[in-house]
């Protein structure tokens, strides 16, 4: 099975190699009253911050934050920018969210029963892993599901962000569902795909070393990992070997990889798809559809995220083996 597993990820350019403030003011797109309480956050990071009674808010980057500047409020349709690097001291409007009546849609009797989706949602988001399996949601009660007994399509969607506690690596994860499917099949998931925007709160405050070792555990092998070996060409340094019908091939006989471009970033061609061993124990396959390019950084954000297939171990890893884009890279 390959999956498609992705948060929402814009690459965008980098113009500094200092940290930067971004200042800005949020306020409601009718009244013109400035709106309090709203998260402002760098997608799938722990950099993020709230506004204060002005509807105002400061927040602070570096090169290292290479994701979307999400703008939450309940009640109110996201606000997204990507080019936040060329803006300062903005006004931002949010609109009031279309209620959607879906009451009709959750209290359906659709041949399949709550308990059950909250089972196959819980396994697919989280993760069947020893990270996955520590993983609770926090609001579990917030979840609206649907499913299509013809097409076995269960979707889930949320009016809330979804709160994980990893007791494993200790985050708490706030996850804005965009999209959530999984097709069923012969009594497990055929394809998976889920996409939203995330925030990580780091709980591990004591820096216990335990906490520390899960994180480095789950960071080497990963997705995170893969692609900041593929970028500095460390892969074979970093563990990762590759094979094609049974025979062993070196990695950049297959991947192309073009020089960084001024803003630091490479475009990369894959000629065919690749079996991935790491550390001789841990199986994994990548292709991309079509043989089409994408691009990715120093540090590990690529694009166009769905354009690239895993499938094994790296297309198995769920949420709750998800570290920040941040991760290791706070200095």
């Amino acid at each position: 099975m390959i999956s498609k597993v992705t948060t929402i990820l814009l690459i965008v350019s980098l113009f500094s190699l200092n940290a930067q403030t971004l200042k800005g003011k949020v306020i409601d797109t009718k009244t013109k009253e400035p709106l309090e309480a709203v998260s402002v956050y760098f997608d799938n990071t722990t950099i993020g911050t709230t506004t204060n009674a002005n509807g105002e808010f400061s927040i602070d980057y570096t090169d290292v934050v290479q994701s979307t500047l999400v703008i939450s409020f309940l009640g109110y349709d996201k606000y997204f920018i990507t080019d936040y690097r060329s803006k300062d001291n903005s006004v931002i409007e949010l609109k009031e969210a279309v209620a959607q009546l879906d009451e009709v849609v959750i209290n359906a009797d659709d041949g399949m029963p709550r308990a059950e989706k909250l089972r196959w949602f819980r396994k697919e988001f989280l993760g069947n892993s020893e990270y996955g399996k520590s993983c609770k949601i926090l609001n579990e009660k917030d979840l609206k599901f649907r499913y299509d007994k013809p097409s076995r399509l269960l979707m889930a969607w949320s009016d809330v962000p979804v709160v994980i506690k990893n007791k494993s690596l200790l985050y708490e994860v706030s996850f804005d569902i965009v999209d959530f499917e999984i097709v069923i099949g012969n009594w497990k998931a055929q394809s998976v795909i889920y996409t939203g925007t995330s925030f990580y709160k780091d709980l591990n405050t004591k820096k216990k070393k335990k906490v520390e070792r899960n994180r480095e555990k789950a960071y080497k092998g990963s997705v995170q990992h893969f692609m900041r070996s593929l970028y500095s060409k460390q892969l074979n340094e970093e563990g990762y070997v590759f094979g094609v019908k049974g025979f062993v091939v070196k990695p950049y006989d297959y991947f192309l990889i073009s020089e960084a471009n001024d803003q630091g970033i490479k475009t990369i061609s894959l000629k065919r798809r690749l079996d991935i061993f790491y550390k001789d124990v841990i199986e994994s396959t990548i292709q991309t559809i079509d043989n089409q390019q994408f691009v990715i950084d120093k540090y590990g954000n690529y694009a166009p995220i769905p354009q690239v297939l895993f499938g094994g171990y790296l297309g198995s890893q769920r949420l709750g083996d998800a570290l920040p884009l941040d991760y290791a890279l706070e200095n």
